[in-house]
Formats: structure tokens, sequence, C-alpha cells
């Protein structure tokens, strides 16, 4: 495997439901703010409590040439 290059990280993260409903809204929302940007890699990262659900997307980007 070779090894990806970036420049920059977005986290996208939140516990709420609504917020976690939207979420892919503002990610897309974000990347039509930044089309100078090439997403290299994701990681998508759930986790949880007893009380709390944690939707965590990690976007790994490099500037476009």
């Amino acid at each position: 495997m070779g090894v990806i290059s970036f420049t920059g990280v977005k986290v996208f993260s939140t516990t709420l439901a609504r917020d976690r409903e939207n979420m892919g809204e503002n990610i897309t929302k974000w990347l039509k703010e930044n089309p100078n940007l090439d997403v290299v890699d994701k990681i998508v990262t759930q986790s949880s409590d007893k009380e709390f659900h944690c939707l965590t997307i990690t976007l790994f980007y490099r500037h476009k040439s």
C-alpha cells in the first residue's frame, strides 16, 4: 500500500440526534464551499456510552493543483 498524502483535515462531530441527521448536508455544504480541495481519505467513527451517541466523520484533503 502506498502512503496517501494530505495537507489538511476537517472533522465533523456531534452527539445530538438532529445534528447527526443533518451531518450529510453540512458536509456537502462544506465541500461546495471549498471546491479547491480533493478529499483523499475519510474515517467514520461511532462511539457511545450510557447516555450519548457520538458520530464523527473525519475528511483528509489536499489542495488541488
